[in-house]
């Protein structure tokens, strides 16, 4: 977690060496358990894509560490990025915002939500399904711990409730909706999850991922 609104506030503060990466971390190696064992290293380099409130695409830095018990490395993932994912938290939710709004004019969501952003942004009605799938589930996963800080109790996940309205009924209870600043707010839900669970909202990191061989 961090307190940077955008990614590219994160990134000017990595480069400007504002981020003390070891007070996140603390004394223990994450790896090995054991005290000052790790030391940064060389950052490595991702894409990340914003689509509010203008289209966006930049490198960005990726702090990593080495391990010298295991000498293995890990990486600091900020809040603002979905594993494996190049387009922002920001952009996701932003796009799922166009869609519940295109439904409510009665459009399909996915197709309107494709072409309200820039076409830059190469967005499809199929990606765009991906993601409320995503976002969906990592809203379900985390719904126990998220009901103790805001009233959940007008969600209901079941089979006849379209994935759509699912979705506007979070944002509704979260907080998050598309007439507001809602930006420091999901920042705000992304971070305080983070610090309870030490989990993404939304994503699997890699190391929760199954392994391809036993």
């Amino acid at each position: 977690p961090n307190t940077h609104e955008t990614i590219w506030e994160y990134k000017e503060s990595f480069l400007s060496r504002q981020i003390d990466f070891s007070s996140i971390l603390g004394p223990a190696c994450p790896l090995c358990g054991k005290e000052h064992c790790y030391r940064e290293i060389t950052p490595y380099w991702r894409h990340a894509i914003d689509l509010f409130p203008e289209f966006k695409k930049e490198a960005i830095p990726i702090a990593r560490f080495l391990c010298e018990e295991k000498r293995r490395t890990f990486s600091l993932l900020p809040t603002q990025l979905i594993p494996y994912f190049q387009y922002t938290v920001n952009a996701v939710i932003g796009t799922l915002f166009l869609g519940i709004q295109c439904r409510q004019m009665g459009q399909k969501g996915f197709y309107g939500a494709s072409v309200a952003v820039d076409p830059e942004s190469l967005l499809t009605p199929y990606l765009i399904a991906c993601w409320l799938g995503v976002v969906l589930l990592g809203l379900r996963r985390a719904h126990g711990v998220l009901r103790r800080f805001y009233n959940l109790t007008d969600i209901h996940c079941s089979h006849s409730t379209a994935l759509w309205e699912e979705a506007a009924g979070y944002f509704l209870s979260l907080g998050l909706l598309p007439q507001i600043r809602w930006g420091p707010l999901l920042q705000a839900l992304l971070n305080r999850y983070s610090h309870c669970t030490r989990l993404f909202l939304f994503g699997t990191p890699s190391q929760h991922r199954a392994c391809a061989h036993p």
